[in-house]
């Protein structure tokens, strides 16, 4: 990976509270990144009917989320197909690393939701010794091993088959549904994940059917938790703190939509993704001059 150049924001995630954010950052005139998904939002692709979206009433997700789209490619707004997998504070700026990447961004958005289920047994005990979050950027370590992919939608299967080019077998599980083909090398296993098995390291992981030997494990949900994001990021009820700023306990890092807690509402994501771009506006035009 190479650092990409820096970056006035990154914004994450591509729900209402990351569009919004995106939208105001770019009438501000900053240069900024959006990673989300090409879907943005599978909660709004779900939605069946919406009634208190103002200006939209009775609309449906898939509705919602054409015009979302319309929106950006009216304001030439991109989103970068990639996961944050960490991101660090280095002082006047933020290190984010994504499964193709490495960025540089003086302020950032954490829009990431809520995340999709809970960890599984064993996830967190062997974090880094054998489970991952990101497979392109770990693939190489497992050349001629065993790996299994739980794969929570499309970029879970695009990586899938790129970790198959290097390990000697990959086991994918579809948690969620995917329309991208999947590499003949990748057995397809459709099972219940009941947990990750090892003692030092990974060594299995253990399916409602059966049981599979394995030297790594990537769990490839569409947003990861906010402690594994951000290490040392306060949290309040399993949600990230933040002030009317929508400011987190770390300088520079802001946060918006249900990330940030209940309720779980539209409207309310978009509110707090605009708040929290024109913070981040003030924080990067206050840091600017101070370093002139």
């Amino acid at each position: 990976m190479i650092v990409i150049a820096r970056y006035d924001a990154a914004v994450i995630g591509s729900g209402p509270a990351g569009l919004e954010a995106a939208i105001n950052l770019k009438i501000r005139q900053k240069n900024f990144l959006l990673f989300g998904s090409e879907n943005l939002s599978s909660k709004l692709e779900k939605a069946p009917k919406i009634d208190n979206y103002l200006g939209f009433p009775d609309i449906t997700g898939m509705a919602l989320k054409d015009q979302f789209l319309a929106h950006l490619e009216n304001m030439d707004i991109s989103i970068s197909i990639e996961q944050v997998t960490s991101l660090f504070s280095m002082g006047d700026y933020f290190a984010l690393a994504t499964n193709k990447n490495t960025y540089e961004a003086t302020a950032v958005i954490i829009a990431s939701g809520v995340v999709s289920s809970a960890p599984f047994p064993g996830e967190e005990r062997l974090l880094g010794r054998g489970v991952g979050y990101c497979a392109t950027c770990d693939a190489p370590l497992y050349r001629g091993k065993t790996v299994a992919i739980v794969g929570y939608g499309n970029e879970a299967a695009r990586e899938a088959n790129f970790v198959s080019e290097l390990a000697a077998k990959v086991y994918y599980i579809p948690a969620a549904k995917h329309t991208v083909e999947l590499d003949p090398k990748v057995e397809v296993i459709s099972a219940k994940v009941e947990g990750i098995q090892g003692d030092v390291s990974v060594s299995a992981l253990k399916l409602s059917n059966r049981t599979l030997e394995a030297d790594g494990v990537f769990i490839l949900r569409e947003s990861i938790s906010p402690t594994t994001l951000a290490p040392g990021i306060a949290m309040r009820e399993g949600y990230i703190e933040v002030d009317h700023n929508m400011q987190t306990s770390i300088p520079g890092c802001f946060a918006a939509g249900d990330c940030t807690g209940k309720p779980h509402q539209y409207m309310r994501a978009a509110g707090q993704g605009q708040t929290a771009a024109l913070n981040a506006v003030n924080y990067i035009d206050i840091l600017k001059k101070k370093n002139k």
